[in-house]
Protein backbone atom coordinates (compact mmCIF):
# COMPACT_ATOMS: atom_id res chain seq x y z
CA UNK A 1 0.00 0.00 0.00
CA UNK A 2 1.11 3.19 -0.83
CA UNK A 3 2.31 6.07 1.66
CA UNK A 4 -1.01 8.73 0.58
CA UNK A 5 -3.53 5.74 0.79
CA UNK A 6 -1.72 5.24 4.14
CA UNK A 7 -2.52 8.69 4.95
CA UNK A 8 -5.88 8.90 3.49
CA UNK A 9 -7.23 5.85 6.24
CA UNK A 10 -5.36 7.94 9.21
CA UNK A 11 -7.05 11.04 8.20
CA UNK A 12 -10.66 8.92 8.24
CA UNK A 13 -10.59 7.02 10.83
CA UNK A 14 -10.42 7.68 14.20
CA UNK A 15 -9.23 6.36 17.47
CA UNK A 16 -13.19 6.60 18.61
CA UNK A 17 -14.36 4.27 16.06
CA UNK A 18 -12.09 1.08 16.71
CA UNK A 19 -12.45 1.42 20.54
CA UNK A 20 -16.39 1.29 20.02
CA UNK A 21 -16.44 -1.43 17.68
CA UNK A 22 -14.42 -3.55 20.76
CA UNK A 23 -16.95 -2.90 23.33
CA UNK A 24 -15.62 0.66 24.81
CA UNK A 25 -16.97 2.95 26.34
CA UNK A 26 -16.67 6.91 26.43
CA UNK A 27 -16.68 8.29 30.05
CA UNK A 28 -17.77 11.25 29.82
CA UNK A 29 -17.56 12.70 33.06
CA UNK A 30 -14.29 11.85 33.48
CA UNK A 31 -13.64 13.20 29.91
CA UNK A 32 -12.03 16.52 28.76
CA UNK A 33 -11.99 17.95 25.30
CA UNK A 34 -8.14 17.52 25.00
CA UNK A 35 -8.24 14.11 26.79
CA UNK A 36 -11.45 11.43 26.24
CA UNK A 37 -11.41 8.48 28.27
CA UNK A 38 -13.33 5.28 26.99
CA UNK A 39 -13.85 2.35 29.41
CA UNK A 40 -14.08 -1.61 28.88
CA UNK A 41 -14.25 -3.38 32.23
CA UNK A 42 -10.76 -2.76 33.95
CA UNK A 43 -9.34 -1.10 30.55
CA UNK A 44 -8.93 2.21 30.07
CA UNK A 45 -7.53 4.27 27.00
CA UNK A 46 -7.19 8.09 26.49
CA UNK A 47 -8.14 9.28 23.29
CA UNK A 48 -6.47 12.42 22.53
CA UNK A 49 -5.34 15.12 19.74
CA UNK A 50 -8.42 15.45 18.18
CA UNK A 51 -9.28 11.40 17.96
CA UNK A 52 -5.99 10.84 16.26
CA UNK A 53 -3.94 9.81 18.76
CA UNK A 54 -3.97 7.55 22.14
CA UNK A 55 -2.51 5.94 25.09
CA UNK A 56 -3.09 3.01 27.70
CA UNK A 57 -3.89 4.65 30.71
CA UNK A 58 -2.26 1.35 32.78
CA UNK A 59 0.84 0.87 30.73
CA UNK A 60 3.35 2.37 28.47
CA UNK A 61 1.13 1.63 25.00
CA UNK A 62 0.49 4.48 22.34
CA UNK A 63 0.07 5.68 19.15
CA UNK A 64 -2.64 6.79 15.97
CA UNK A 65 -5.38 4.37 15.03
CA UNK A 66 -2.75 1.97 13.29
CA UNK A 67 -1.15 1.40 16.60
CA UNK A 68 -4.44 0.94 18.81
CA UNK A 69 -5.53 -1.67 15.97
CA UNK A 70 -2.73 -3.12 16.55
CA UNK A 71 -3.07 -3.43 19.95
CA UNK A 72 -6.22 -4.01 20.77
CA UNK A 73 -6.08 -7.23 18.06
CA UNK A 74 -2.67 -8.30 18.70
CA UNK A 75 -2.70 -8.17 14.81
CA UNK A 76 0.69 -7.07 12.67
CA UNK A 77 0.37 -3.44 10.66
CA UNK A 78 -0.38 -5.07 7.59
CA UNK A 79 -3.33 -6.71 9.03
CA UNK A 80 -4.12 -3.25 10.87
CA UNK A 81 -4.83 -1.88 7.72
CA UNK A 82 -7.78 -4.20 6.71
CA UNK A 83 -9.07 -3.23 10.76
CA UNK A 84 -9.22 0.63 10.23
CA UNK A 85 -10.30 -0.17 6.33
CA UNK A 86 -13.57 -1.64 7.23
CA UNK A 87 -13.97 1.57 10.23
CA UNK A 88 -14.05 3.84 6.95
CA UNK A 89 -17.62 5.63 7.14
CA UNK A 90 -18.36 4.07 10.61
CA UNK A 91 -20.01 6.38 12.56
CA UNK A 92 -19.85 6.99 16.57
CA UNK A 93 -22.04 6.15 19.19
CA UNK A 94 -21.28 9.54 20.27
CA UNK A 95 -19.05 12.44 19.55
CA UNK A 96 -15.73 12.21 20.63
CA UNK A 97 -16.31 15.42 23.29
CA UNK A 98 -18.77 17.58 23.21
CA UNK A 99 -20.23 20.28 25.64
CA UNK A 100 -23.26 18.69 28.34
CA UNK A 101 -26.57 19.68 26.97
CA UNK A 102 -30.53 19.53 28.10
CA UNK A 103 -31.93 15.77 26.76
CA UNK A 104 -34.14 16.30 23.71
CA UNK A 105 -36.48 13.57 22.32
CA UNK A 106 -35.82 12.20 18.93
CA UNK A 107 -38.31 11.52 16.47
CA UNK A 108 -38.33 7.90 15.36
CA UNK A 109 -36.21 6.80 12.48
CA UNK A 110 -40.03 5.93 10.54
CA UNK A 111 -41.46 9.48 11.04
CA UNK A 112 -38.05 11.30 10.57
CA UNK A 113 -38.51 9.82 6.74
CA UNK A 114 -42.16 10.20 6.43
CA UNK A 115 -41.11 14.17 7.64
CA UNK A 116 -39.72 14.58 4.22
CA UNK A 117 -40.65 15.15 0.89
CA UNK A 118 -39.45 13.54 -2.07
CA UNK A 119 -37.20 15.73 -4.37
CA UNK A 120 -38.58 17.46 -7.48
CA UNK A 121 -37.21 18.16 -10.48
CA UNK A 122 -36.57 21.62 -9.36
CA UNK A 123 -35.89 21.44 -5.65
CA UNK A 124 -32.58 21.99 -4.44
CA UNK A 125 -31.60 18.11 -3.86
CA UNK A 126 -32.87 17.92 -7.49
CA UNK A 127 -30.87 20.35 -8.01
CA UNK A 128 -28.04 18.89 -6.24
CA UNK A 129 -28.46 15.57 -7.96
CA UNK A 130 -28.29 17.21 -11.09
CA UNK A 131 -25.73 19.71 -11.18
CA UNK A 132 -23.49 18.39 -8.50
CA UNK A 133 -23.80 15.02 -9.00
CA UNK A 134 -24.03 14.92 -12.80
CA UNK A 135 -26.74 12.33 -12.08
CA UNK A 136 -29.32 12.24 -15.48
CA UNK A 137 -32.91 12.87 -14.53
CA UNK A 138 -34.36 9.83 -16.08
CA UNK A 139 -32.30 8.02 -13.04
CA UNK A 140 -33.41 10.38 -10.18
CA UNK A 141 -36.75 10.31 -11.56
CA UNK A 142 -36.89 6.24 -11.11
CA UNK A 143 -34.88 6.31 -7.64
CA UNK A 144 -38.13 8.53 -6.39
CA UNK A 145 -40.08 6.54 -8.46
CA UNK A 146 -38.86 3.66 -6.15
CA UNK A 147 -39.02 5.78 -2.91
CA UNK A 148 -35.23 5.17 -1.77
CA UNK A 149 -34.72 9.28 -2.08
CA UNK A 150 -35.56 11.96 0.50
CA UNK A 151 -35.00 15.41 0.78
CA UNK A 152 -33.00 16.35 3.65
CA UNK A 153 -31.57 19.65 5.23
CA UNK A 154 -29.69 22.35 3.04
CA UNK A 155 -29.95 20.74 -0.71
CA UNK A 156 -28.88 17.21 0.43
CA UNK A 157 -30.34 14.02 -0.35
CA UNK A 158 -31.08 11.10 2.13
CA UNK A 159 -30.80 7.85 0.43
CA UNK A 160 -32.81 4.84 1.96
CA UNK A 161 -31.19 1.74 3.90
CA UNK A 162 -33.69 -1.02 4.44
CA UNK A 163 -33.66 -4.95 5.62
CA UNK A 164 -34.42 -7.87 3.66
CA UNK A 165 -38.13 -7.38 4.11
CA UNK A 166 -37.86 -3.49 2.82
CA UNK A 167 -38.11 -2.18 6.32
CA UNK A 168 -36.38 0.74 6.68
CA UNK A 169 -33.11 0.81 9.04
CA UNK A 170 -31.87 4.50 8.31
CA UNK A 171 -29.99 6.28 5.29
CA UNK A 172 -27.13 7.64 4.10
CA UNK A 173 -26.54 11.68 3.72
CA UNK A 174 -25.27 13.19 0.85
CA UNK A 175 -24.97 16.94 0.45
CA UNK A 176 -22.75 19.63 -0.95
CA UNK A 177 -21.11 20.20 2.03
CA UNK A 178 -22.48 17.44 4.34
CA UNK A 179 -21.53 14.07 4.49
CA UNK A 180 -22.97 11.02 7.30
CA UNK A 181 -25.56 8.32 8.30
CA UNK A 182 -29.32 9.23 10.16
CA UNK A 183 -28.53 8.89 13.69
CA UNK A 184 -30.24 6.08 15.46
CA UNK A 185 -30.19 4.39 12.01
CA UNK A 186 -28.58 1.43 11.39
CA UNK A 187 -26.47 0.39 8.11
CA UNK A 188 -28.09 -2.14 5.71
CA UNK A 189 -28.05 -1.78 2.26
CA UNK A 190 -29.05 0.80 -0.21
CA UNK A 191 -31.25 -0.57 -2.77
CA UNK A 192 -31.95 0.40 -6.74
CA UNK A 193 -33.15 -1.47 -9.29
CA UNK A 194 -35.08 -5.22 -9.84
CA UNK A 195 -35.38 -6.53 -6.34
CA UNK A 196 -34.93 -9.85 -7.90
CA UNK A 197 -32.42 -9.38 -10.03
CA UNK A 198 -29.55 -12.13 -10.38
CA UNK A 199 -26.64 -9.63 -11.25
CA UNK A 200 -25.84 -7.76 -7.87
CA UNK A 201 -23.60 -5.19 -8.34
CA UNK A 202 -22.11 -3.73 -4.50
CA UNK A 203 -20.99 -0.07 -4.45
CA UNK A 204 -19.64 2.18 -1.09
CA UNK A 205 -22.33 5.00 -1.82
CA UNK A 206 -26.05 5.41 -2.64
CA UNK A 207 -24.56 8.07 -5.80
CA UNK A 208 -21.75 5.68 -6.67
CA UNK A 209 -24.85 3.57 -7.02
CA UNK A 210 -27.21 5.55 -9.15
CA UNK A 211 -24.06 6.78 -10.71
CA UNK A 212 -23.34 3.01 -12.52
CA UNK A 213 -26.89 2.99 -12.82
CA UNK A 214 -26.52 5.79 -15.22
CA UNK A 215 -23.71 4.51 -16.90
CA UNK A 216 -25.39 1.36 -17.58
CA UNK A 217 -28.89 2.63 -18.26
CA UNK A 218 -30.12 0.61 -15.50
CA UNK A 219 -29.66 -2.84 -16.60
CA UNK A 220 -33.01 -5.08 -16.19
CA UNK A 221 -31.08 -7.59 -14.54
CA UNK A 222 -29.23 -5.70 -11.86
CA UNK A 223 -29.84 -4.48 -8.24
CA UNK A 224 -27.51 -1.71 -7.57
CA UNK A 225 -26.42 -1.49 -3.77
CA UNK A 226 -24.68 0.42 -1.56
CA UNK A 227 -23.14 -0.24 1.94
CA UNK A 228 -22.88 3.20 2.87
CA UNK A 229 -19.14 2.81 2.97
CA UNK A 230 -19.06 0.35 5.67
CA UNK A 231 -19.25 -3.28 6.37
CA UNK A 232 -21.74 -3.80 9.44
CA UNK A 233 -22.86 -7.34 10.46
CA UNK A 234 -26.54 -6.03 9.06
CA UNK A 235 -24.89 -5.60 5.42
CA UNK A 236 -22.50 -8.38 5.42
CA UNK A 237 -25.94 -10.69 6.51
CA UNK A 238 -27.99 -8.74 3.60
CA UNK A 239 -25.36 -8.99 1.09
CA UNK A 240 -24.64 -12.98 2.29
CA UNK A 241 -28.81 -13.45 1.42
CA UNK A 242 -28.58 -11.98 -1.81
CA UNK A 243 -25.26 -14.03 -2.72
CA UNK A 244 -27.17 -17.31 -1.61
CA UNK A 245 -29.87 -16.62 -4.70
CA UNK A 246 -30.18 -19.06 -7.20
CA UNK A 247 -27.40 -17.67 -9.84
CA UNK A 248 -26.70 -14.76 -8.01
CA UNK A 249 -23.53 -12.81 -9.33
CA UNK A 250 -21.80 -10.70 -7.05
CA UNK A 251 -19.98 -7.63 -8.65
CA UNK A 252 -17.20 -5.58 -6.72
CA UNK A 253 -18.00 -2.38 -7.87
CA UNK A 254 -16.43 -0.33 -5.25
CA UNK A 255 -14.05 2.14 -5.75
CA UNK A 256 -10.86 2.19 -7.73
CA UNK A 257 -8.62 3.03 -4.44
CA UNK A 258 -7.15 0.24 -1.35
CA UNK A 259 -10.73 0.68 0.55
CA UNK A 260 -12.16 -0.18 -2.63
CA UNK A 261 -9.88 -3.57 -2.66
CA UNK A 262 -10.18 -4.35 0.68
CA UNK A 263 -14.22 -4.18 0.40
CA UNK A 264 -13.47 -6.13 -3.40
CA UNK A 265 -11.52 -9.27 -1.84
CA UNK A 266 -14.21 -9.47 1.08
CA UNK A 267 -16.93 -9.74 -1.46
CA UNK A 268 -14.79 -11.94 -3.79
CA UNK A 269 -14.58 -14.60 -0.35
CA UNK A 270 -18.08 -14.09 0.08
CA UNK A 271 -18.85 -15.17 -3.26
CA UNK A 272 -16.57 -18.18 -3.08
CA UNK A 273 -18.53 -19.44 0.40
CA UNK A 274 -22.25 -18.89 -1.63
CA UNK A 275 -21.10 -20.46 -4.77
CA UNK A 276 -22.04 -17.63 -7.15
CA UNK A 277 -20.62 -15.85 -9.79
CA UNK A 278 -18.08 -13.14 -8.81
CA UNK A 279 -16.88 -10.56 -11.02
CA UNK A 280 -14.70 -7.02 -9.96
CA UNK A 281 -15.85 -3.87 -11.96
CA UNK A 282 -13.74 -0.76 -11.25
CA UNK A 283 -14.27 2.80 -12.66
CA UNK A 284 -11.13 4.08 -14.58
CA UNK A 285 -11.87 7.02 -11.82
CA UNK A 286 -11.32 6.68 -8.27
CA UNK A 287 -15.56 6.58 -7.44
CA UNK A 288 -18.70 5.81 -10.21
CA UNK A 289 -19.91 9.29 -9.73
CA UNK A 290 -15.96 10.80 -10.73
CA UNK A 291 -16.66 8.43 -13.42
CA UNK A 292 -19.79 9.53 -14.89
CA UNK A 293 -19.01 13.91 -14.43
CA UNK A 294 -15.57 12.66 -16.64
CA UNK A 295 -17.99 10.74 -19.49
CA UNK A 296 -20.48 13.53 -19.43
CA UNK A 297 -17.50 16.04 -19.92
CA UNK A 298 -16.58 13.71 -22.99
CA UNK A 299 -19.98 14.38 -23.96
CA UNK A 300 -19.80 10.02 -24.01
CA UNK A 301 -23.02 8.27 -24.62
CA UNK A 302 -24.15 5.80 -21.29
CA UNK A 303 -23.82 1.87 -21.64
CA UNK A 304 -20.51 2.02 -22.68
CA UNK A 305 -18.02 -0.14 -22.01
CA UNK A 306 -17.32 -0.27 -17.65
CA UNK A 307 -13.83 -0.40 -17.30
CA UNK A 308 -11.58 -3.21 -15.66
CA UNK A 309 -14.12 -5.99 -15.80
CA UNK A 310 -13.24 -9.16 -14.54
Amino acid sequence: MEKKDIEELRARVGCAAVLEQEGFAMDRKESTRRAVKFRRDDDIIIVIHDDRGWFDARSDAKGDVFDLAGYLYGIAFAETLAVVSDLVGFQPGAPVWSSPSRSRTVASITDRWEYRKRPWRASATGTYLRDCRALPWQVISAAIEADVLREGPYGSTWAKHVDDGGALLGWEERGPEWRGFSTGGAKSLFRFGKGDAYRICVTEAAIDALSLAAIEQIRSDTLYVSTGGGWSPTTAQALETLASREGAWLVAATDNNVQGEVFADRLRQMAGHASCNFSRLRPKAEDWNEELKRRRERGERPHTRTAHQG
